[in-house]
């Protein structure tokens, strides 16, 4: 879906690229956002998720030889700050002398491909971490009774108002 500029200068407008580098911004969010609840779900008390451990290649946490710590999902979100990065220059570049400067090429030759590569990237670790994880439904159970129901408690309030009862 890629259009010609209906009304250029010497060079395109930038907020074209400045939308483009946000909507990356945004897709690294909701990477890193996936990536954190990996990492919780993974922790030695939780342990719903775990990301998939070559025994072969890799090795536990140093201090804690028991626990294994989920380097991938913490490397997406690095990369995701990264990603991030890209957005403060491209708006940076939307302003320009008269339309005509071209002090914003510099910034896109490089930041223009890396940023791309590493959402690829990412993207692709992301999916390959969710294809193998190991998933642990009985912990799943375990966690979710620990507190005796009280994942309930909003469906108990709204029975209980419309029996007329107060929230309080």
């Amino acid at each position: 879906n890629l259009k010609t500029e209906n009304i250029a200068t010497q060079i395109i407008p930038r907020d074209r690229h400045a939308i483009y580098f946000a909507t990356l911004g945004i897709l690294a969010s909701s990477i890193e956002r996936l990536a954190i609840e990996i990492r919780h779900l993974q922790k030695s008390e939780v342990l719903e998720v775990e990301e998939y451990f070559d025994k072969k290649y890799q090795k536990g946490s140093s201090a804690m030889p028991h626990k294994r710590n989920p380097i991938l999902s913490e490397n997406l979100t690095g990369l995701s700050r990264y990603i991030r990065s890209g957005v403060i220059p491209s708006m940076e570049n939307i302003s320009l002398w008269h339309e005509r400067d071209i002090s914003h090429s510099s910034v896109e030759r490089i930041m223009a491909p890396d940023i791309c590569i590493a959402l690829d990237f990412s993207l692709n670790r992301l999916n390959e971490i969710v294809k193998t994880m190991t998933v642990y439904p009985e912990n799943m159970e375990k966690n979710l009774n620990l507190l005796g129901g009280l994942y309930n408690s909003q469906k108990l309030l709204l029975k209980l108002t419309k029996k007329g009862l107060s929230r309080q």
